[in-house]
């Protein structure tokens, strides 16, 4: 039985978590945080790639400003799109996204949601969502009720079977005259 290389397992996939935690240091070091041998260039490629460049441009000192401990200087959909240049920085094979809609508002929403779209684009990605709109293009769908795995299937899927998902759905988008599909 092979051994799992721990180190190279941790480099092949990324996490956008739902409370993002960037670190004391400029804007350079926490998107690139995940690779010291990554250069600005593709730390750069990687924050306009996500639609988060012109905003650190922005910034007092623009990439080489201190975002302080916990990133307190940036708003939360800032810190949610740092996170997924990050994410996209890696360059990684797998990418977790747990709840990364859940703290912005409906415009925010949208950006990160476009942002997601980019950084998924050719990777296996594991999506954690109450907000049923982050997950409407994904390929597969596990309803998970009370710890146990309730439905499985498409988006279309599980709304033909008016299930759980289906009441949930219905829920969250009740009156929207735009499906979120």
């Amino acid at each position: 039985m092979a051994e799992l290389d721990l180190g190279e397992y941790r480099r092949q996939v990324a996490l956008v978590p739902q409370d993002v935690f960037l670190f004391s240091g400029d804007v350079w070091d926490n998107i690139r945080m995940w690779n010291g041998g990554l250069g600005k260039e593709e730390a750069e490629r990687a924050a306009k790639l996500v639609g988060v460049h012109d905003y650190i441009l922005r910034l007092p000192e623009g990439y080489e400003t201190d975002v302080k401990e916990r990133g307190m200087r940036i708003s939360v959909g800032e810190r949610q799109l740092l996170s997924l240049a990050r994410a996209a920085a890696a360059d990684p094979k797998i990418v977790i996204l747990d709840e990364a809609t859940a703290h912005v508002d409906s415009h925010t929403e949208a950006l990160v949601q476009k942002a997601m779209e980019k950084v998924m684009a050719g990777r296996t990605t594991i999506a954690i969502a109450h907000r049923l709109s982050t997950i409407r293009n994904a390929d597969r769908v596990l309803v998970i009720h009370e710890g146990k795995v309730v439905e499985e299937g498409t988006v279309e899927e599980l709304l033909a079977k008016k299930g759980l998902f289906w009441a949930l759905w219905q829920l969250q988008f009740a009156g929207a005259r735009d499906s979120p599909r």
